[in-house]
């Protein structure tokens, strides 16, 4: 496993090459199958392979030009069962149970990462890319890891939907991104945004509908 910082357009033949080296070692993409256009996008917009069932490129340092290769151990995979067997009485506790397996994934990158530093919607402003997430590196791997959860079988209530997009200039809405549940009994679209939140903070879930009113 290894930490590396994204390079330019220029360097685009590196970055696909890394890429392949990923495949390999990763196996097939989880569901790529099935991947919506929308969701194919989040990857190939940084020149990333989507996430497999063995593992997942991790974006940090705002517009993924920081990565990290997570390689999911059968203890690292025991421990998200075991998060989301907690959520199968209903589709509100399997959404809590996502909540508690994004906690998860971010207690685990924390420490590797630095990233246990980081703030609440965090931005360039800050001037610290290392230790951040921007809203787009964590609708990539919120959408990671639920996109390996899927393939796991752990979901019982929702699948991975399209990311989801909010920013009206003219009210002065700030832009933002956010990785989505849909349920499937309803087909009611939930968001699970971890921008919004500072380092093991709980998530924010809540229906689209709402998600795209606030600022």
């Amino acid at each position: 496993m290894r930490v590396t910082r994204g390079k330019s357009n220029a360097r685009w033949f590196g970055a696909l090459a890394a890429a392949a080296l990923a495949a390999a070692w990763f196996g097939a993409p989880a569901g790529a199958a099935e991947l919506s256009s929308q969701v194919s996008y989040l990857y190939s917009s940084v020149s990333i392979f989507p996430p497999s069932a063995k593992g997942m490129t991790v974006c940090y340092g705002f517009v993924c030009r920081r990565r990290y290769e997570l390689a999911f151990s059968a203890g690292d995979r025991a421990a998200l069962s075991r998060i989301m067997a907690s959520g199968k009485a209903s589709a509100a506790a399997e959404r809590a149970a996502v909540q508690k397996a994004v906690v998860w994934l971010d207690r685990r990158l924390g420490p590797v990462l630095g990233t246990d530093k980081r703030i609440a919607r965090a931005d360039f402003r800050y001037f610290d890319d290392k230790h951040n997430f921007d809203c787009w590196d964590t609708t990539r791997n919120t959408t990671s890891l639920l996109l390996v959860m899927q393939e796991w079988g752990l979901f019982k209530y929702h699948s991975v939907g399209d990311p989801k997009y909010r920013g009206n200039v003219l009210v002065l809405q700030t832009p933002h991104n956010t990785a989505v549940l849909t349920e499937r009994a309803t087909g009611t679209q939930w968001v699970v945004d971890m921008w919004t939140r500072a380092y093991a903070q709980t998530p924010e879930v809540m229906p689209v509908d709402q998600w795209v009113k606030l600022d």
